[in-house]
């Protein structure tokens, strides 16, 4: 059988790792056997780390709209509620925005709302 050497694409396959690991510090960026785990690893934290992100966001709108809504003398889910049965189509992002930006609009959205303020 003849043996088959893969020089160019192990050496590829090793740079491009190497590549990856880059900035990180010490034996990190320079062995391949030990940046190639710490290069899986990243991906992997960075995959998980944009969907934590999506989470982290969600919550912080959430917050900031049950705020808004509190000088109103309204809950936060009652605010909800109270949208989706005018069906107002705004997301949280942009209520969230609304409520610390732009004070004259989150006004008039809590007066077409039949709230008053406390």
């Amino acid at each position: 059988m003849v043996r088959i050497k893969r020089g160019n694409v192990a050496r590829k396959f090793r740079k491009k790792i190497l590549n990856f690991a880059k900035g990180f510090s010490g034996k990190h960026s320079r062995l391949f056997r030990v940046a190639n785990q710490k290069v899986f690893h990243a991906l992997l934290y960075s995959y998980r780390g944009r969907k934590e992100r999506k989470r982290f966001f969600r919550g912080l709108w959430i917050t900031r709209i049950g705020i808004a809504t509190k000088l109103y003398g309204i809950s936060y889910s009652h605010f909800i509620h109270n949208l989706k049965k005018d069906s107002i189509l705004l997301n949280r992002k942009m209520l969230s925005h609304l409520a610390i930006f732009d004070p004259l609009s989150w006004e008039s959205l809590m007066d077409s709302l039949n709230t008053k303020p406390a």
